[in-house]
């Protein structure tokens, strides 16, 4: 139901907005922005979405049928059952969902973009045969999604990598500001799931996950300041995450022969469900991104920005972080926009700039919510979200003011 009011608001605010600009500023050209806004995204939202989408869910559901078969979804799933079943209680320990998600994670956290859709969808695949009200999401896809619309990445390689193409004195600078703003943005998000469900996070089990996760960022990012150069770093995460990316199909072919399993009649049989998942997504992802690309066409971001500089100057307040703002504001929305965003403040601010830095680490604190909730959501057939968009939101809420306070730590 959110979700549905949403969409409304999108093309509600685009209209007000461009009929005062029309009636009030002569702006005889807005209503021509929001009709090629609408055409463009709904051309790209099958052309540059959708169909490249097919291919790696096609490639990725075909390798995770062979991991299924070959038993190592079910091993995953041993290793990781006793805190996903407190943290997901609604999923039986040995269920391959709970294998599936961890793979997906694990993607995610590595930055491994054309492997973790793919991935991702499989595992709310799997929460999809245990929800019992097939249209309405459950506690356990709630649980889930949020915890993906943090965001939470180990290696933002792509944002490094732009800053380098930009000229960045220091392209690495903003490696740990990225980590503790999306790792700030995860928990919170997971804490926020926690109270709506009742689930008890003080559980001994949780609190020694978590902590062995926090530890483990934290001797990464010690590691990769106190010991390598930003060419090393960006050398290390490239390697490893290739190298671990083709690691999983090796694995899981090999668990497969040694099981005497017909690995490429099972590979096709996971492939095919891949093309019907795409073909069944397409609809959410027009209606979202058409949405998203009427609301950006009227200039509602703009007048969102100048207003909250306003406030800021009011109460006397460094403004600076406000330059970067739109990267926030686009987040949410869509991932190409935030990522256009970044590259216009850097552009405009200069990548060493606070609102460069700031910008950057904006892009890389959190996901894109709107656009998961549409995805995941529409592959499976759910219409109502329940309370997963307020949840992602304040996930998101949380990476921005965590970004906002690191990148004055760090840059300020």
């Amino acid at each position: 139901m959110a979700l549905n009011y949403i969409w409304i608001a999108f093309f509600v605010i685009a209209f007000v907005i461009a009929l005062v600009r029309l009636i009030f500023f002569g702006d005889t050209e807005i209503f021509m922005h929001l009709v090629n806004g609408m055409f463009d995204s709904s051309k790209s939202s099958v052309m540059d979405i959708a169909l490249p989408l097919a291919g790696n869910m096609a490639l990725w559901l075909g390798i995770m049928n062979i991991g299924e078969k070959a038993g190592a979804i079910n091993f995953m799933s041993r290793i990781v059952g006793p805190f996903f079943s407190r943290l997901f209680p609604g999923v039986p320990k040995d269920h391959p969902a709970t294998g599936n998600m961890m793979m997906s994670f694990s993607a995610n956290l590595l930055g491994l973009d054309n492997a973790a859709t793919p991935l991702g969808l499989k595992a709310m695949d799997s929460l999809q045969e245990l929800n019992t009200d097939k249209e309405s999401a459950s506690n356990a896809q709630i649980m889930y999604l949020v915890l993906l619309t943090s965001g939470l990445q180990l290696l933002p390689v792509t944002i490094i990598a732009q800053r380098a193409i930009l000229h960045a004195k220091n392209p690495t600078d903003i490696l740990i500001p990225c980590i503790i703003a999306t790792y700030v943005a995860a928990v919170a998000g997971m804490i926020a799931v926690a109270i709506k469900q009742k689930i008890k996070l003080f559980d001994r089990v949780i609190i020694s996950w978590l902590g062995g996760i926090t530890l483990l960022i934290s001797l990464m990012v010690w590691y990769f300041t106190a010991y390598l150069t930003k060419e090393q770093i960006s050398t290390v995460s490239k390697v490893t995450s290739n190298l671990l990316l083709f690691a999983v199909p090796v694995v899981f072919i090999a668990g497969a022969l040694y099981k005497k399993i017909n690995v490429f009649e099972v590979f096709i049989e996971g492939a095919k469900r891949g093309f019907e998942t795409s073909i069944k997504i397409i609809p959410y992802l027009v209606a979202m991104l058409v949405g998203i690309a009427v609301f950006r066409a009227c200039g509602a971001l703009d007048y969102i920005n100048d207003g909250l500089r306003w406030v800021c100057v009011q109460f006397n307040m460094d403004t600076r972080f406000v330059d970067a703002m739109p990267v926030a504001y686009m987040k949410p929305l869509s991932g190409s926009g935030s990522k256009a965003m970044m590259i216009n403040v850097m552009t405009t601010f200069k990548p060493d700039s606070f609102a460069g830095r700031l910008g950057c680490v904006f892009n890389g604190s959190s996901d894109t919510t709107f656009y998961i909730v549409a995805l995941y959501f529409g592959s499976v057939g759910i219409k109502k979200s329940r309370y997963a968009i307020p949840a992602g939101l304040f996930a998101d809420l949380a990476g921005i003011i965590a970004a906002i306070l690191v990148s004055y730590l760090f840059f300020g």
